[in-house]
C-alpha cells in the first residue's frame, strides 16, 4: 500500500492528484501545516519535516514533482506519462519541473514573508518582488494556452498536475486576479477533471477525520 503524508493545499497535493488520476489505492496521512512545528513526532518519520513524503515499499520520496513522475511511470502505462520515444518527452520533463522550480518556488517566499513569519520579520518588499517574479514567469503559460489546452503532448499529463498546483497555490495566496485569461481558463479546465475533484474530496474527508481545519 502506498502511503502519502499530506497537508491541505500544500505541494503534496501533486502526488495526491496523481494517485487519484491513476486510480491507485493509498493511505492518506493528513498533518497540520507545517508538520515540523505542529506535529513534531513526524520528524521521526521524515527528518526533513517536509511534506510530501511518499512511501511505496522501500521507496521514500519527498519531492512532489518527482513523485508525480514516479507514480506515472512506475504504475503505467498511462497517458499521464510521456515516453522517451515521444517527441514531447523533453517538453514533458521541462514543464513538470517548471511547475515546481520556476512557478512554485517564488510563491513559497510570498507565503512565508506575508503570512508565516512573525510580524516583525514580514517583508512587503519580498512579497511584492516574488509575486512579480511568479507572474512574469507565468506569462509563458499564458502565451501557450492561447493556442493549446495542455502544456505538452496534446493531452493531460503529470506536467499539467505540476503546473496546475502552482495555479492552485496562486489562488490561495491572493495572486489569482493577476493571472491572465488564457492561463486562468487552463486552470479552470484542470479543476473540472474527475481526478482533481476526487483529490480535493479525499483531502477534505481525511482532514475532517483528523480534526484539521480546511484550508482555502
Amino acid at each position: 500500500m502506498i502511503t502519502l503524508y499530506h497537508c491541505a493545499r500544500a505541494r503534496s497535493f501533486r502526488p495526491l492528484w496523481t494517485l487519484e488520476e491513476l486510480g491507485l489505492p493509498y493511505d492518506l496521512k493528513m498533518l497540520p501545516f507545517p508538520p515540523r512545528v505542529h506535529q513534531k513526532e513526524y520528524l521521526a518519520v521524515n527528518p526533513l519535516g517536509t511534506i510530501p513524503l511518499l512511501l511505496d515499499g522501500d521507496t521514500r520520496m519527498t519531492e512532489s514533482a518527482a513523485i508525480a513522475q514516479y507514480l506515472a511511470t512506475r504504475y503505467g502505462p498511462t497517458p499521464l506519462a510521456v515516453g522517451v520515444e515521444e517527441p514531447a518527452y523533453g517538453a514533458f520533463l521541462n514543464w513538470l519541473h517548471f511547475g515546481e522550480a520556476t512557478l512554485t518556488f517564488p510563491q513559497t517566499l510570498v507565503l512565508r514573508y506575508s503570512r508565516f513569519e512573525p510580524e516583525e520579520r514580514r517583508s512587503a518588499q519580498v512579497t511584492e518582488d516574488y509575486s512579480k517574479w511568479f507572474l512574469a514567469r507565468l506569462r509563458t503559460i499564458e502565451t501557450m494556452m492561447a493556442s493549446q489546452d495542455y502544456v505538452c503532448a496534446d493531452r493531460f499529463t503529470a506536467a499539467d498536475i505540476s503546473v496546475g498546483y502552482a495555479l492552485l497555490l496562486a489562488e490561495r495566496i491572493g495572486l489569482a486576479l493577476q493571472i491572465g485569461p488564457h492561463a486562468m481558463a487552463y486552470w479552470q479546465r484542470l479543476q473540472q477533471r474527475d481526478g482533481y475533484k476526487r483529490a480535493v474530496d479525499a483531502e477534505n474527508r481525511a482532514g475532517d477525520a483528523a480534526g484539521l481545519e480546511r484550508r482555502i
